[in-house]
């Protein structure tokens, strides 16, 4: 009987699809312990988002996030992925910065990092990857997939090919941000990658916009991949994974070994439902199927954010012609993977076109970078004439070749004194003061309280009322409880 390994996303891509990234580290704790004891090949946690909605919006300390995780999570590892040389930005970084990221990650209790670029240019994570080997993680290579047609089965199977040349991966994550994945091609793609990986695992990462998410994964393992990513049941489906519960029934029914304690799994699921409902978040629900999606390719939070770009100009009868600009200035720019920060690009570049009339009069910095190559070799050329446009109406001040980044780390010790690695390098990230403001808001990242019994509800309904400051409750054999103000 073979086994599957699961992943379980629920702390990081499933609360980043359905909740905006917005499940705060107080809402994590109470069921971390479960988590490490259901029997998970490796906890996912963190990724450049998570890090940047922790210091601008939840006002939370990653770093602290990844050590309370980690003082309750003793037997699983806990997982990363690591953006190319971005990180949490949309620039690249120097080598030294980027170096140093990732062995504060595995310092601080990261034990497992996925290593990708959406172009799949490796000279933009091999280094990174060694780095993170180095530091004592399991470090594996991403493939991001996408459809195209330069995106074939034997263009996924050179670079993987190249990449296993130049280090040895632990695991291969096939990555598919989109949902693009269908059943008639993973027949086709897991086994050309298993040829090249021998005995080295692959997992399959899937999302369920078309809803063909579960059904991907179960595929995926009888054509010979070794683990798939899920998440628990109220934070699986629509954009984010398969749920665990269901793709762990099927699994065993098809006869494949899935050794996660069930128990378990249905307590972090109960637990969540009720977050859920008290903070009036969404739970996961299938999503009915849109061959469109295979089209456009655009995550699900971005319609929503673009929708909402065309709304505020009053032109939201353009929402279908701004996603047919999507499909045909993708095809213009080479056939970059609609992940982040290209899918952000060529989106801000269709809302110029739409809303100035005129295609590519505006041309956003960024665009120009990408069409230069400032992030990495593009997997097809942009057409001459389109490359001409951007290059004449983009911004002068960015050179028609990229150079080498100077190190930064020196000065910025220099500049930071008295403060660790990990501070300093939210510092570079994060402009202005928003670090400052993380500081100062002083989060009690360990507090939250799931309102679930009639004295939580008697007390969270008193706390509200404007005239009450404190209230004390105790009866015969039990403790005080008290709230202030």
């Amino acid at each position: 009987m073979r086994r599957v390994q699961i992943t379980d996303t629920t702390f990081r891509d499933a609360q980043q699809c359905l909740w905006a990234t917005r499940m705060t580290t107080g809402m994590m704790l109470p069921v971390a312990e479960r988590l490490d004891d259901a029997g998970y090949d490796a906890i996912d946690l963190m990724g450049s988002i998570q890090f940047d909605v922790c210091v601008r919006y939840l006002k939370e300390n990653p770093w602290e996030r990844i050590r309370l995780i980690r003082e309750r999570v003793k037997k699983t590892p806990l997982k990363a992925g690591l953006r190319s040389k971005s990180l949490v930005t949309f620039r690249i970084l120097p080598d030294d910065v980027v170096h140093r990221w990732v062995e504060l990650l595995v310092e601080t209790g990261i034990g497992k990092l996925s290593a990708f670029d959406a172009l799949a240019d490796l000279d933009n994570i091999v280094d990174t990857m060694k780095v993170g080997a180095k530091a004592g993680a399991n470090v594996g290579g991403g493939l991001v997939f996408t459809e195209s047609p330069v995106h074939t089965d034997a263009f996924y199977v050179s670079k993987l090919t190249e990449m296993m040349k130049r280090f040895p991966i632990h695991h291969l994550m096939l990555k598919d941000s989109g949902g693009l994945l269908t059943v008639d091609r993973i027949r086709t793609l897991v086994p050309a990658l298993k040829k090249v990986l021998g005995s080295v695992p692959i997992e399959v990462h899937t999302h369920c916009m078309t809803g063909l998410g579960p059904l991907v994964c179960l595929e995926g393992v009888k054509a010979g991949a070794d683990g798939i990513h899920a998440a628990i049941a109220p934070l699986a489906n629509g954009p984010s994974q398969p749920a665990i519960q269901t793709l762990a029934r099927n699994l065993r029914a098809r006869g494949y070994e899935v050794a996660l304690e069930d128990q378990n799994i249905e307590e972090v699921s109960s637990y969540f439902e009720k977050v859920a409902r008290q903070e009036g978040k969404p739970v996961g629900v299938p999503f009915e199927y849109d061959d469109y999606h295979f089209n456009h390719q655009l995550p699900g939070g971005m319609l929503t954010n673009l929708q909402f770009q065309l709304d505020q100009a009053g032109m939201s009868d353009k929402f279908d012609a701004l996603l047919a600009e999507c499909v045909k200035i993708r095809e213009e720019l080479g056939w970059p993977i609609m992940v982040t920060p290209f899918a952000q690009f060529i989106a801000t570049q269709a809302v110029y076109n739409i809303v100035n009339g005129e295609r590519y009069s505006v041309v956003p910095d960024e665009v120009k970078r990408y069409a230069l190559g400032h992030f990495g070799k593009l997997v097809a050329p942009v057409h001459p004439d389109i490359l001409d446009r951007i290059v004449e109406r983009g911004s002068k001040t960015i050179p028609l070749k990229s150079e080498p980044l100077a190190p930064a780390l020196s000065d910025l010790r220099t500049k930071y004194p008295g403060m660790d690695d990990r501070e300093r390098l939210l510092r570079f990230m994060f402009k202005g003061d928003q670090v400052d403001q993380m500081i100062e808001a002083k989060t009690n990242m360990q507090a939250y309280t799931l309102i679930d019994t009639p004295l939580a509800k008697l007390l969270n309904a008193m706390s509200k009322l404007p005239r009450i400051s404190s209230v004390s409750l105790s009866g015969p054999g039990q403790r005080m409880v008290t709230w202030q103000r």
